[in-house]
């Protein structure tokens, strides 16, 4: 059995292997479960287990720092327990469940872990050394599906009653506690989210985006579009005065010469195509401190070795790249490409603001990560798993395949062509940006969008609930339906609000990490949230 094992550990570290793959649901239980039947010798059982467990975990996405069951460790292990086993997809799903929350949390702890890679990363900034970035970066990436390989090897070792015992030793109080803090985790992202945009003249746009989910329930696709309606509307330019009322309008005068712009493209289409290959491992040293930084920096550095040949120029850069950025694999190429130009008119242009690299790079990611996680997520996986689960159910092998490529070719054609499509709308943008406010309404504008998104994210992405009531058994009348009458979601908007706080006091991540932990489990014990 030992060849057995080792095949069906591989077939995990494969799925673990998505962060480097670009998010293409190769790591979904209707991709591997007809693996983990392949090797067992029962394809059309793990094709109709791998259906079920997708049909179950259908919901399950990572969104901002919400890290969801592990469905790959989980689904591995109980397809695998349920053939060898014979029991069929009841005992799969019995299984699945409580390894996958398990192993969320050894997965969690690793991505607190990984923040400690930081300061190395920043050292190698400082001193110009993007080998040694990219070098981590890979190796920080290989630690999920390797731990995650080895649990997974060890747990088909030791076999599947002594799985299930070890899963029915801990309490449930224990695990109810484990689940109401991780509701809360996503407070930080938001949090670390609103320091980067919000001020006094967008914190209405925040309040707005809150309203339209909380009061009226609209999905955060339709505020997003709400979105950027408003941020035309707001930062387009007053209307020009008329020939007839301008006295000093003469007819004869040449219209002006455009702005001279800098020397031509340094930056090749290969070069810009390998921001796309690069950018499908943004996740792969995802941490809870700044999240997808590195994968971001390890992505745009073919573009800096173009551009900078000096150490303190390649280190500025670096550094710059290094910044907290998080926003949806699936748009993250449009930032990439805009980046790029940036980047590219910053080596030519000695009067150029780096810092307005930075804050493009802010100000898109938040809108991005909703319009694109919405499309990607709320309409594309569903049709794929809608069709890919319909014939797998049948023991239909056809079921994993168009589930991949209905997903896929939209993804990967967008994916490819947002990377040229930034790249050239941030040069055109960049060749006016001497001659307008181009930057200012593009900065402007990201924020109001930014801010309406993140806005809406408390109201619908987190589940905070308090089961507390007042009066007596007779005429008890719960906290949270008073609360739900004077603002919906007010937990969770309050909640975010407080760690925003304790962000702008400066407060370590990772303490605010482990507070917000600590506030759940606790929360949850003394019956105070669930």
């Amino acid at each position: 059995m030992l060849a057995t094992y080792l095949l069906l550990t591989a077939i995990a570290i494969f799925g673990h292997f998505e962060d480097f793959l670009g998010t293409t649901l190769l790591s979904r239980p209707l991709v591997l479960g007809p693996l983990v039947g392949l090797v067992l010798g029962d394809v059309t059982q793990g094709v109709m287990i791998g259906a079920t467990l997708e049909l179950i975990f259908m919901g399950n996405i990572k969104v901002g720092a919400a890290i969801p069951p592990d469905i790959i460790t989980g689904g591995v292990l109980g397809t695998a327990f349920a053939i060898l086993s014979h029991k069929g997809p009841a005992i799969a799903l019995a299984l699945a469940v409580p390894i996958s929350i398990l192993s969320e949390m050894v997965i969690s702890g690793l991505f607190v872990f990984r923040a400690v890679f930081n300061k190395r990363f920043n050292q190698y900034a400082e001193n110009g050394d993007y080998r040694s970035i990219q070098r981590l970066h890979i190796l920080s990436g290989l630690l999920k599906p390797l731990l995650m390989g080895i649990i997974i090897f060890i747990a088909l070792e030791l076999g599947t009653n002594a799985v299930k015992s070890f899963l029915d030793m801990i309490p449930a109080w224990v695990q109810s506690g484990l689940q109401v803090a991780g509701n809360m985790l996503p407070a930080l992202g938001f949090a670390l989210l609103m320091n980067l945009m919000f001020n006094k003249r967008v914190a209405p746009y925040f309040f707005l985006g809150f309203m339209l989910a909380a009061f009226l329930k609209l999905p955060i696709i339709a505020i997003g579009g709400l979105g950027v309606i408003i941020a035309l509307i707001v930062t387009q330019d007053p209307p020009k005065p008329t020939a007839a009322a301008n006295d000093d309008f003469d007819f004869d005068e040449p219209a002006p010469e455009p702005t001279p712009v800098s020397a031509g493209q340094k930056l090749s289409n290969n070069t810009i195509r390998s921001l796309f290959f690069r950018s499908l491992t943004l996740e792969a040293n995802f941490n809870f401190e700044t999240w997808q930084n590195t994968g971001f920096a390890f992505t745009i550095i073919p573009v800096l070795k173009k551009l900078y040949t000096t150490k303190e120029a390649m280190a500025s850069a670096l550094k710059r790249h290094l910044q907290l950025f998080n926003t949806s694999p699936y748009g993250s190429t449009l930032i990439i490409g805009i980046t790029a130009a940036m980047e590219e008119q910053n080596s030519q242009d000695t009067d150029f603001d780096e810092d307005s690299i930075s804050s493009v790079k802010l100000g898109l990611m938040g809108p991005l990560a909703g319009v694109f996680d919405s499309l990607f997520w709320g309409t594309f996986k569903v049709i794929a798993a809608g069709v890919g689960t319909s014939l797998a159910m049948k023991g239909n092998v056809l079921g994993p395949i168009l589930f991949l490529v209905i997903f896929n070719v939209p993804h990967l054609l967008l994916r490819y062509n947002l990377t040229f499509i930034g790249y050239n709308a941030g040069t055109k943008f960049l060749q006016n940006l001497s001659k307008s406010n181009v930057m200012d309404k593009l900065t402007q504008g990201a924020a109001i969008l930014g801010l309406m998104v993140v806005g809406a994210m408390p109201a619908t992405l987190m589940s905070i609930k308090t089961p507390l009531s007042i009066g007596g058994s007779s005429s008890a009348v719960t906290v949270q339906s008073v609360l739900d009458q004077i603002v919906p979601a007010m937990i969770p908007l309050g909640l975010t609000f407080l760690v925003y706080y304790f962000v702008k006091k400066n407060v370590k991540t990772t303490y605010l990490l482990l507070g917000l932990l600590a506030l759940g489990f606790v929360g949850s014990i003394i019956h105070l949230f669930v």
